[in-house]
């Protein structure tokens, strides 16, 4: 019941990670047939799914596990996809009927109506079966609906493909006239969405500099367009643009940032950037963005997925060049053989030295904790008990993680 208490949470919210068009149309198909309704992709990836409102069908026979793992994690298994296929949903080109199958997780029998265009394959529709179940004229119009649903698909897959140079430009060209340009391009490319809300997620390392490897923007809902920017001497990123409802709702960037963090290892971290509107802020969007991915790999404790707003002093740690922040006086401490001593100094200063909280954090007595705060006052050459000395040093600590 706690499972089902929870999916009931996430019908009456209404999804996170959904496009507003493809969540109209899946709403649409859910009204004309009186049934909640499911969109996943040709993979099999929810896309969007309608809250039909009826206590009734959720109940635990509609909840079933197949159900509500797909709404939950946002995919389905390679056994349950290999499992309806079976059906012919690939080349049907109507409505199907799948008889429930208990031993398979299926309590209630489904209605695939697949979404195509131009003959090909895009996505599912999903409705629940029972007694007496919609008409014929009532599937005859979903079936209309998952026409629309195909035409948009089709649009997004073209402009998501299309724009890939056009955001790697964008974000890699030179301050001035070529940056300029580069964005004009990716602005003529969105069209009208080019003034909506958004944000930008770096995703890094990504495994490969090789952009076939990158997935596409459409097998990531909410983005409008990705690529792969080098980072560093060595290595790549991701990088998202991110379609936003709202400013004050960052869900469909955790969302995106979090299905790629699966591809990407778990050496890996995401960045979000503050919302914007248009795209004349694009670069310093990039900055945010890759400057929270740092943070996050630097600092456990603000990731995997780590945001703008909320990184602290990291705001102003990442936008320091690398010498800015090695003083002298900081060298001795920040070599392995004083790690200790250097994590303790830490812990103390985030403490806003407080010994009694220090030494309860460390799991040491305060004797201990003053000894090596006077150990590392002799190699630094810092009085701790000086305001500047401490922010000195706890500066450089925390650049010490980037």
């Amino acid at each position: 019941m706690r499972e089902n208490a929870r999916v009931t949470d996430v019908f009456k919210a209404g999804g996170t990670a959904g496009r507003d068009d493809y969540q109209e149309l899946v709403d649409e198909i859910s009204g004309l047939l009186g049934l909640p309704a499911t969109l996943e992709n040709r993979d099999f990836e929810l896309i969007a799914f309608g809250a039909y409102d009826s206590e009734g069908d959720l109940d635990e026979s509609a909840l079933d596990p197949v159900r509500t793992r797909s709404i939950l994690t946002r995919r389905s298994t390679v056994t349950v996809r290999e499992w309806f296929e079976g059906f012919g949903i690939t080349r049907a080109s109507g409505p199907v009927r799948i008889p429930p199958t208990p031993e398979a997780g299926v309590y209630r029998g489904r209605i695939c109506l697949p979404v195509r265009h131009r003959g090909v394959v895009l996505g599912y529709v999903w409705l629940l079966d029972g007694e007496p179940g919609p008409t014929d004229a009532q599937l005859s119009a979903a079936m209309e609906v998952t026409s629309r649903i195909g035409a948009l698909l089709v649009d997004e897959a073209q402009a998501g493909a299309d724009l890939t140079r056009e955001l790697r430009a964008a974000l890699t060209a030179e301050p001035g006239w070529q940056q300029d340009m580069a964005v004009g391009e990716l602005r003529t490319g969105l069209g009208s969405r080019a003034d909506g809300l958004h944000t930008v997620v770096c995703v890094t390392p990504w495994p490969s500099a090789d952009p076939s490897d990158a997935p596409s923007a459409r097998a990531v809902p909410g983005t409008t367009a990705l690529c792969t920017v080098p980072w560093g001497a060595a290595g790549q990123s991701l990088a998202l643009l991110v379609r936003l409802r709202s400013a004050d709702v960052s869900q469909p960037a955790r969302t995106a940032a979090a299905r790629l963090l699966e591809r990407a290892g778990a050496d890996a971290a995401a960045g979000v950037a503050g919302a914007r509107s248009g795209l004349a802020d694009l670069g310093t969007a990039w900055q945010e963005a890759s400057a929270s991915a740092r943070a996050a790999l630097a600092e456990p404790r603000l990731g995997p997925i780590a945001e703008w707003s909320r990184i602290g002093p990291y705001r102003l740690l990442t936008t320091l060049s690398l010498g800015a922040v090695q003083d002298p006086s900081v060298r001795r401490l920040l070599t392995d053989a004083h790690r200790e001593l250097a994590h303790t100094a830490e812990v103390f200063l985030d403490c806003a030295g407080q010994a009694g909280r220090t030494a309860a954090e460390l799991g040491i007595h305060r004797q201990t904790l003053y000894y090596r705060l006077s150990r590392v006052e002799q190699l630094t050459g810092l009085d701790l008990d000086d305001g500047e000395d401490r922010l000195l040093l706890h500066m450089a600590l925390k650049a010490h993680r980037l």
